[in-house]
This record gives structure tokens, sequence and C-alpha cells, in this order.
């Protein structure tokens, strides 16, 4: 995990090149902000490390200061609910991505439309976070972090079981072959790992798969599902099948994602989708030498799920100016190669390239932002995240339960849609 000092170290080099740039480029910044504000600033836990850095790297700049508060995950939505019904939001308010669409419609945020139609930045942005903060024409919030599912795979292991190891799978079936393969080296080697008891770590990691193929997982509108045994159903029982067969390990079963990624970062596990941000808490060793690949579908399309964070100012706030001040900065060019891109973060602007130097994983990142999506749907916590939700149900059932993937599918679907249904 990145240390605490990062955005101090990083301060100390940028200060004087970013104070330029915060006042006097004209895309950025509020030239009219006044300063010597205090500012408050909420955000869960999972991005911590880079919401501390662009807030360490921001206060020595000596403009305004902004106050972090770091919630843990698990109790964010609450803590911003009862902040909301006392009116006591901070200025500056954080939300994953996926919850975005609820704290709009909840008029948590302000409407950020006129300032950012005055920067050049809306064609920048990552496209899919854009949208989940959109709604009515109005924008109320920018991508902050991302957070991208993908395949990683253990060169060592690839090696070892005679497979290319600059060769990663281009379909699921592909995927599940490697496994295989990997599995049959024994010695506790698994060749693949998933978290069977954890409704993010399972969306984020299947949604991809259908999109891959074509398919929907909800309605436009969030309120239906728009799974079938058609979009999902082979998905479910490609995994269903190497469960079975044991090319995951039983303890896949009831990951609650607590241990999520250890297995694969001790070496141990061959090919796994996981998340970009993971990387930088896996140090390769001689064991594991990582490769990361676009997700892929039955048939080999790519897709991800962009997750992370989006960052909006409270309609509360009586210091808008100072609060666009530090949000637009955190966008500019420099900040972000500085602060996400150097600790190995995936930019949340589009246009900022690859270099010639910069690590492959990274690059592979990079090239997967435009293919992502981000599911939205007002009740999509209690339904999709919420561990005794109806898609933690319905996924456990298919995968393991006793009835056919299809039978399943027909059970569960209408729990799904009565749980996503906001008239209802």
């Amino acid at each position: 995990m990145r240390e605490n000092t990062f955005g101090h170290r990083l301060g100390a080099v940028l200060a004087a090149a970013l104070l330029t740039t915060a006042c006097t480029s004209g895309d950025v910044g509020d030239a009219d902000a006044e300063t010597g504000q205090t500012l408050t600033l909420w955000t869960r836990a999972a991005t911590e490390a880079q919401t501390r850095a662009f807030v360490d790297t921001y206060n020595d700049l000596g403009r305004n200061t902004v106050e972090l508060t770091v919630v843990p995950n698990d109790t964010y939505l609450q803590q911003v609910a009862t902040a909301a019904g006392g009116r006591s939001l901070p200025d500056l308010l954080g939300a994953d991505v996926v919850y975005a669409r609820n704290f709009i419609r909840h008029g948590f945020y302000t409407d950020l439309g006129d300032r950012l139609a005055e920067t050049d930045l809306l064609d920048e942005l990552a496209p899919a976070h854009l949208d989940a903060a959109t709604a009515d024409g109005a924008q109320y919030a920018v991508p902050h972090t991302l957070d991208l599912s993908l395949i990683f795979y253990n060169k060592v292991l690839y090696r070892e079981a005679g497979l290319d190891p600059e060769r990663p799978p281009t379909s699921l079936p592909e995927m599940m072959e490697h496994a295989e393969a990997i599995s049959a080296l024994g010695d506790g080697i698994s060749g693949t790992y998933f978290g069977g008891n954890c409704p993010g770590c399972l969306l984020f990691t299947l949604w991809p798969m259908v999109w891959a193929d074509g398919g929907e997982i909800l309605t436009p509108d969030g309120t239906a599902s728009a799974m079938d045994s058609e979009t999902i159903g082979p998905i479910l029982q490609t995994y269903r099948d190497a469960y079975a067969e044991g090319l995951a390990p039983e303890s896949a079963a009831q990951e609650n994602g607590i241990s999520w990624l250890q297995p694969f970062a001790q070496g141990t596990v061959g090919v796994a989708p996981l998340g970009s941000t993971m990387l930088r808490l896996m140090p390769e060793h001689e064991g594991l030498e990582i490769g990361v690949a676009p997700i892929r579908g039955m048939d080999g399309g790519e897709s991800t799920f962009v997750g992370g964070d989006v960052l909006g100012i409270t309609a509360t706030s009586t210091k808008t100016a100072a609060a666009w001040d530090f949000l637009s900065w955190t966008l500019t060019e420099d900040v972000q190669r500085e602060v996400l891109t150097s600790g190995g973060d995936v930019s949340v602007r589009t246009d900022i390239a690859p270099t010639d130097g910069t690590d492959p994983h990274l690059r592979t990142f990079h090239q997967v932002v435009d293919l992502g999506r981000v599911p939205t749907a007002v009740n999509f916590g209690a339904t999709f995240n919420d561990p005794q939700g109806p898609w933690l149900q319905f996924a456990r059932a298919a995968i393991f339960g006793p009835d056919p993937v299809d039978t399943t599918i027909a059970e569960h679907r209408p729990r799904l849609d009565s749980a996503l249904d906001v008239a209802g």
C-alpha cells in the first residue's frame, strides 16, 4: 500500500511548478477562488491512498487546506446518509462510481456542468465515469480514481505448465483450459481462483464477460435485470464446471473478498480476473511474474468493469469556488501523471497516453479504459453489493447450487427485478 508520506514527497518537488499551473492555466482551477479556505473531503477506505496523495500535494501549494476524512467501506453509505440528514456533508464527497446515481438522486451533489464546460476536460475524462455521474443533462461529479478488472496470470506457472507466457487467454473457455493445465502441476498449485462468497468480486469480474459477448446486465434505466440464459448462462456454467473439476480450490466458495488476491500474490494461482489497483499490492518474486490482459467473453470479445470513485462538490457546500479549484486541479495532466500513474494507478484522463518507459501493465490498463462499462442503478448497493442481497444468492446458486444454471436464472431473476425496481 502506498505510504502516506508519498504526497508530501511529491509536494516538495512539484509545489512550485503546480502552483503556477493551478493559478494560471486557462482550463482548470478558479481564478476567482478565494484562497485560505479550509475544505472538508470524505473518501472511502478503498481509495484512501490515491485521495491522500492528491490532498497532501494540493495542501503543499498553500492555496487552500483540504481536510481528509477516511470512512470504512462498509459504513460509508450510512455515514453519508446520516450527514445528509443533518445537512453536515463535507464540501467534497467521493463515491464508489456505482453509487453515483443514488447520490445524485438524493441531491447530495451540485451541478458542475457550467464549470466543466469552461474547460477542455469533458472529452478527455473516462467516459464510463462521466456517464455514471450524469443525470438529466447535468454533470454532478468527475472521475477521481479508476479500478479496472482484468485477467492477471502468473508467467512462472505458465512456463512450468508448458504454456506460452506471452500468450494470455483470448476467451473464457481458453482461460479455463490454461487453468486446467496449471492445475495439473499439483503441489498446492491451483489453476484459477475467485471470490465465490463476495458479491462485489463476482460482479466486478463476471459482468465484463457478459459485456464482451454483447450481452447486458441491466436495462438502460437500471430498474430491472437484463440477464438471461443466453447472456450470463454460459459464463456461470463455465465457472460451475471449473469449480466442480477442481480448477479452483475449495476455499474459493467461501472467499468473501478479504483474502481474494492472496493466493495469486503468493504465486499459487495460474490465472484469474482481478483489479488493476491490486497490482501495486503484489510485488513480484521468484514464484510470481505477472502478466495482464483484458477480460474476455466466451467468444473472445473484450471488456472491463470501470470501478473506482467519482468526486463532486456537495449541494450544501458554501465554498464551491475553492472546492472547484481543488477538484479541477486534480484533473490536470501533470498531477495525473505524478500522483496517479507514477504510483502505478491508471489516469482518469484518456488523453494521457503511456510514454515509452511506461510499465507494460499500465499500458494494458490504459488500453482497456475506453472498452469499460459502469452499470448504474439507484438500488445497486442493496441488489448487488449487499452480502445478503439477491445477486450473491443468485451467483452462488448458479455456481455451487444443485439446480442447473438455466433453472437458477429463471428462479432468481424476479428477485433481482424486484430489488432493482425503485417504483416498487
